[in-house]
């Protein structure tokens, strides 16, 4: 990519406080990670960022993540906040399993004022699973007990997700235009169903849009010295918005991230590409030197 010399040109108006480039999307989506777990910083939710990285690369906006404890009432009041709030997709992990904190069902029922109930497709799918296991030895017999009833013991209306990989079953709930889907919290599960159950519906929804994005790594320009360039930028480039995100001393190399959403028909690749020409002339003027480019495009 070349850089060229452009003039810097102070924004007559302010710029929005949201970020533009997300202002084109109709498609939201909203995370919630149950765990006492991540509360309490002994696991880190990798699920979070792995989710919000995947549903963005999709053309779809995540406004939130919530952590929530292994608390039914916590539970509870979260979900009623999230569906307040009518996303169009609501993806939770975690609380699915066999032992007695996973209570994350209870805690759908108790928001949807729903009761539970063992649910026939959802015990075949815990008992077939079952049954693999006692072939494969990894467990003595395939009898199911109280604890693997547990796991298809669902909200009612609700309907079972198959998991591929592992005992409980994901559920997915519909609730005035928002569309609920419970993963389990183990990544492997959640990816795997995610990628299988959910990634169709995320694309259907976002109609063919995709997120892409381009960095580019400057220094010998202070994060204060930035700001107003970054400024200048995004109120010229209105579908464009841009990221500083400074790497150890303000005088030491860092990335400006620029993303953008769009479909294919619209450039949004072009889009990028001009705002970061536009910046590296910037950057240069005040002293700075681009040492670095890198682009990344949708899934």
């Amino acid at each position: 990519m070349s850089y060229g010399k452009t003039e810097m040109v102070k924004s007559p108006r302010p710029l929005p406080t949201t970020e533009k480039g997300c202002e084109t999307m109709n498609v939201n989506m909203e995370i919630v990670c149950v765990g006492n777990e991540l509360l309490i910083g002994k696991v880190v939710n990798t699920n979070a960022s792995w989710m919000g990285k995947r549903a963005t690369s999709l053309g779809i906006t995540v406004k939130r993540i919530t952590v929530v404890a292994d608390d039914v009432d916590e539970m509870a009041a979260a979900f009623q906040e999230v569906l307040a709030r009518k996303p169009q997709f609501v993806v939770s992990t975690g609380g699915l399993g066999p032992t007695f904190d996973d209570k994350t069902l209870e805690g759908v029922a108790k928001a949807l004022n729903r009761g539970l109930a063992v649910n026939a497709e959802a015990l075949e799918m815990v008992k077939t699973k079952y049954r693999e296991y006692a072939k494969t030895r990894r467990i003595h017999q395939g009898e199911l007990t109280a604890p693997s009833v547990k796991m298809a013991t669902l909200p009612n209306e609700t309907h079972p997700i198959l998991n591929p990989v592992g005992s409980a079953p994901g559920v997915r709930a519909d609730i005035d235009g928002t569309v609920l889907v419970v993963l389990p919290g183990v990544p492997r599960e959640m990816e795997t169903i995610f990628e299988a159950y959910v990634v169709p519906l995320l694309r259907e929804a976002s109609g063919g849009v995709g997120f892409y994005e381009l960095s580019i790594y400057t220094k010998n320009v202070m994060e204060s010295v930035m700001a107003p360039l970054i400024d200048t930028v995004m109120h010229e480039n209105p579908m464009v918005y841009i990221k500083s995100h400074p790497k150890g001393k303000e005088n030491r190399p860092h990335e400006l991230h620029l993303s953008s959403y769009g479909k294919p028909s619209e450039k949004p690749e072009e889009k990028l590409s001009r705002a970061a020409v536009q910046l590296a002339g910037l950057v240069k003027q005040a002293g700075g030197e681009v040492v670095k480019a890198e682009t990344q495009t949708g899934a």
